[in-house]
């Protein structure tokens, strides 16, 4: 299972599926380790009664229906799907608008959705987001996973998982063919007041992690990019012309 992991994660995102096809092929017996824990690329289904679109992930699947965060109903109809609490509900309804806010600030569109649902093991509740943003020619996929665990005195505590697979791919006469995609993982663990309500420390986590997830893609995957590209091609303006003989 170490060694299965360990090749996810080495492989792009965009050939998540197939390699864990061939893995779940192999290894019978973790598929349900493997399924749990390898994230991959989202995938999209549009709600008709509310003419939005939601992610599909396993925060929202029942069997093989995804439910909606707009209109609460499964998709295809799931007559005995599990529903959050009328308390988590308003919660979820409150936290789509307020991300969807967020998104639209920091990504210019794309698509979000926010599920709630009671944890059977713990006194509290998780949290799965998920966001989707369009480059030019790529995606970026960011799934956010927040445990909260019980109020005492006044403060809980959050733990949060994220997980941001980027893809993109460009093709023109000037740069040619290019393809670059990755994925990366952070967990962070905070006690916060409850004060200002749960939606205020998650979101002021996630925030946090994106901008911390963003600088390290940047680093890792564009800079460590760029440095080889100059390396093997350097731009014109830097290249040594030698004096002829």
């Amino acid at each position: 299972m170490e060694a299965a992991m360990g090749l996810m994660r080495r492989m792009p995102p965009k050939h998540t599926e197939t390699s864990l096809s061939a893995l779940l092929s192999l290894l019978p017996q973790h598929s349900s380790d493997l399924l749990s824990q390898v994230d991959q690329p989202l995938q999209v289904l549009c709600d008709m009664e509310y003419g939005k679109e939601f992610i599909l992930c396993e925060y929202n699947r029942d069997a093989d229906s995804y439910r909606s965060p707009w209109s609460n109903k499964y998709h295809p109809p799931l007559e005995d799907g599990s529903l959050p609490s009328l308390e988590l509900r308003k919660l979820e309804v409150e936290a789509n608008d307020i991300f969807a806010i967020y998104r639209d600030q920091y990504y210019e569109g794309g698509i979000s959705s926010v599920y709630m649902w009671e944890d059977d093991n713990e006194d509290g509740s998780k949290t799965g987001q998920g966001r989707r943003g369009y480059l030019q020619e790529g995606a970026w996929d960011a799934i956010h996973v927040i445990e909260v665990g019980p109020e005492e005195e006044g403060t809980a505590h959050y733990r949060l998982t994220s997980t941001v697979m980027l893809s993109l791919t460009t093709d023109n006469e000037s740069s040619g063919t290019f393809s670059l995609s990755g994925s990366i993982r952070r967990q962070m663990n905070m006690h916060l007041s409850t004060e200002e309500g749960h939606l205020c420390n998650m979101g002021r986590m996630i925030e946090e992690m994106e901008s911390k997830l963003r600088n390290s893609l940047d680093q890792v995957y564009f800079g460590k990019t760029k440095e080889m590209v100059c390396t093997l091609r350097p731009p014109s303006e830097v290249v040594m012309r030698l004096p002829d003989s």
